[in-house]
């Protein structure tokens, strides 16, 4: 049996595959009032399947279909995504383009003489205000597909953006109580053997025919052993007949993490791999968990230990091996979670194991221990390099901790590990003979709260770089951003450390105790951007710009000598990729935190993004496309008032307005930002501080009750009134103290 396999019996309430979408529940939960229907798929081609089925069969000499006959559309398998680069530039078959994740076009008509010509050729919109327009459409055949937060489908004509189908899959909307960073988001699909499939935010993954729409095949990929439910943002990825996929929600509730492989035709189970080893009093899954629970301390297992794959899944067609880029500890702090461990391993790591067995083959921990929510869950990609006179098989990857990594992906060995930024706190640098970070011992946040730079959020995310193979040149964009790190009120009085059901359990001081500490702990440093062109074995910085945003999209380089940019506050760019001079650029009148593709139809070569609501408008989410001869016109959406309304009366004492301080940034503040402090968030759906007065008077209702239709779940089990009206008290303290220094 392989190594990692699971011969599972699926409890009741943990259906492991249904032919329609089914009411989630929690084990012992009440079914909820949002009942999922019947997933429908609109299509052009749909009411013409059965005469295209009758011609087909009778093009091939049958009067019955043939089960073997190659799919009528999204007709793609392992060697076709591995000719890509070589055989259909012009395609973009799966989320890093090809297997190898690289990100980078060879398509010509774009050149840095003429994009200063680029138009916007169509829009479409397809999400709404509050989602994180994250997607990376794919190119297929004729037909584009993209995905808006909640995992609604778009087939779409990829010359006109006229929509072939659509499929909607009717994602609980309640599961955004397991979000950690923001609202509903869809990194994309992926796109195999006639079928197109999609992970969502309520955990499920779910198969369509690429021709038609039509629904396969529906799993639920949450188990037990996860401990709580999650959410899944991730595009999952397909290849050797299977389709892989991870989960995100580490910090909301208790959760393990672990990547599934499912059979791609019948979507029935075929493997299991877990990042954290469970309670070991019981048997471990796996040989690899045995040796990880030696790395553990304390009882971990009762929190979860977090270690979700939340992004990076990457293929290796030469070695077949499926490298698994590893999320953070939850809780954060190490001193909670697992007190007196070790590595914690296989946190914050990249793991290569084999694709067929879930055999691993090696791994590399880029932070043993992790303390600040430095996931290695970034995109990955794979190429070859000479390293010290040598070829190698490489692996690149820019993490959170602020270092950059070149690893041999045939063994596992650490070649390089350069800084990207010249602000680490927690590291001095990383030691190439053991391939350990040296943890900087004036930093340390357990004895002395204070600000560290990198923060939560990275100092690189999950925002796609693009590798330049010849020039040997990684571009991407970085923030120098801090975040406070203390421990919380709780462990520090009583060593010990709750973890809510549902909400943030950080494991590090929230609310009005982290504000009284920020406060002796000094200004907070300076956010920055930048948008480097970085040399991963030098350590060279050929070029670097400081942007006008500290939160920022992907990149994407081109053979012409162009870099695409996507801009924090809506600006579109494109650079010279040589020098960083800007040659183009469009205002989309948003927020990009999304990645760029570019192809070719009809003869014309498209590069295409997607932009979300930012502070500065109110507007949906939106697919732009750009050609040369581009025609389309992007109108000016509506500007946010950020003038603060009259206000209710302000009638809580200092008690309750710090209770409702506590209680916001526990809850609320994951989607709708820190208020009077750092935010683990870059963008807020929206900003309860400009609250009209309509809401204001509807607000009791909504937090109890839950507005389901734009994503938010109602908090009657666990706020009463009492404590509903605390965190209004708090936000409109906050909205006072906003309209005061206006």
């Amino acid at each position: 049996m392989p190594s990692a396999c699971l011969n599972e019996t699926v409890p009741q309430g943990a259906p492991s595959l249904t032919r329609r979408p089914q009411t989630l529940r929690l084990p012992g939960e009440p079914l909820r009032n949002f009942k999922m229907s019947e997933a429908p798929a609109t299509s052009r081609w749909a009411a013409c399947a059965p005469l295209l089925l009758v011609l087909l069969a009778a093009a091939c000499g049958g009067s019955g279909g043939d089960a073997d006959a190659a799919p009528t559309a999204g007709n793609v398998d392992d060697e076709r995504i591995m000719r890509a680069a070589e055989d259909e530039p012009g395609s973009w078959l799966t989320y890093g383009q090809t297997y190898k994740e690289q990100r980078f076009s060879t398509l010509d008509q774009i050149t840095r003489e003429n994009v200063g010509d680029l138009k916007l050729a169509w829009s479409k919109p397809i999400g709404g205000r509050s989602e994180r327009m994250q997607g990376t459409p794919l190119v297929v055949d004729g037909a584009m597909y993209a995905t808006n937060g909640w995992g609604v489908i778009y087939a779409l004509d990829p010359a006109t953006g006229e929509e072939i189908w659509t499929y909607d899959p009717q994602t609980d909307r309640t599961y955004v109580k397991y979000s950690c960073c923001g609202g509903v988001a869809n990194r994309g699909v992926a796109v195999y053997r006639g079928k197109v499939y999609v992970a969502l935010f309520d955990g499920r993954l779910v198969a369509v025919d690429a021709a038609t729409g039509e629904e396969v095949w529906d799993v639920d990929t949450w188990h037990p052993s996860a401990l709580g439910r999650f959410n899944i943002t991730g595009a999952p990825r397909a290849a050797g007949g299977k389709v892989f996929i991870g989960q995100g929600s580490s910090e909301s509730g208790k959760r393990r993490g672990y990547v599934t492989a499912y059979d791609a035709e019948t979507g029935e189970l075929a493997w299991r791999f877990y990042l954290v080893p469970g309670d070991p009093s019981q048997p471990f899954e796996h040989p690899e968990m045995e040796m990880a629970a030696k790395t553990w301390g304390g009882e971990w297992w009762k929190m979860g230990g977090g270690g979700t794959a939340w992004n990076s899944l990457v293929y290796d067609e030469e070695l077949n091996l499926l490298y698994i880029g590893v999320g953070n500890g939850a809780p954060w702090s190490r001193q909670v979670r697992s007190p007196g461990g070790g590595d914690d391993l296989f946190l914050t790591a990249i793991v290569a194991v084999d694709a067929d067995t879930a055999e691993m083959k090696w791994y590399y921990q880029t932070v043993p221990g992790d303390n600040w929510d430095y996931s290695s869950a970034m995109d990955i990609a794979l190429g070859e390099m000479t390293v010290d006179g040598m070829e190698r098989k490489v692996l690149l990857q820019a993490p959170k901790n602020g270092f950059f990594y070149v690893i041999d992906r045939e063994t596992g060995e650490l070649l390089r590990a350069h800084p990207y930024t010249d602000r680490i706190d927690w590291a001095t640098h990383v030691d190439m003979e053991t391939g350990r970070p040296i943890e900087n011992m004036d930093v340390v946040f357990e004895e002395k709260p204070q600000w560290i730079t990198p923060a939560n959020a990275g100092a690189h995310n999950w925002e796609p770089m693009s590798w330049d193979e010849d020039k040997g040149v990684m571009y991407f964009y970085y923030h120098d951003y801090a975040n406070f790190y203390a421990l919380p009120e709780e462990f520090v009085e009583t060593g010990t450390y709750t973890i809510r059901p549902w909400g943030l359990s950080l494991g590090v001081a929230s609310g009005a105790y982290r504000a009284r500490l920020e406060q002796d702990a000094g200004p907070r440093p300076e956010d920055r951007g930048f948008l480097v062109a970085f040399d991963p074995l030098s350590g060279e910085k050929i070029w670097e710009n400081r942007l006008p945003s500290a939160f920022n999209g992907g990149v994407l380089a081109t053979t012409t000598g162009v870099l695409f940019h996507c801009g924090g506050g809506g600006d579109f760019n494109a650079y010279d990729k040589d020098t960083g001079e800007k040659i183009w650029e469009f205002n989309a009148y948003g927020q990009f935190s999304s990645s760029i593709i570019s192809y070719m139809e009809g003869g014309t070569q498209y590069v295409a993004t997607m932009v979300g609501g930012g502070r500065g408008y109110d507007r949906p989410g939106e697919l732009l496309v750009f050609s040369l001869n581009g025609e389309a016109t992007l109108a000016e959406p509506p500007a946010r008032d950020f003038s603060i309304p009259e206000q209710p009366p302000l009638t809580a004492n200092e008690a309750t307005l710090e209770h409702g301080n506590t209680l916001y940034h526990e809850h609320c503040a994951l989607c709708h930002r820190g208020l009077g402090q750092t935010s683990i968030v870059a963008s807020a759906s929206p900003d309860l501080r400009f609250m009209s007065p309509a809401v204001h008077d509807d607000f009791m209702a909504i937090v109890q009750d839950g507005l389901l239709p734009l994503g938010m779940p109602g908090y009657a089990e666990l706020f009463d009134e009492e404590a509903t009206t605390a965190i209004h008290q708090f936000v409109i303290s906050k909205a006072l103290e906003l309209r005061d220094a206006q």
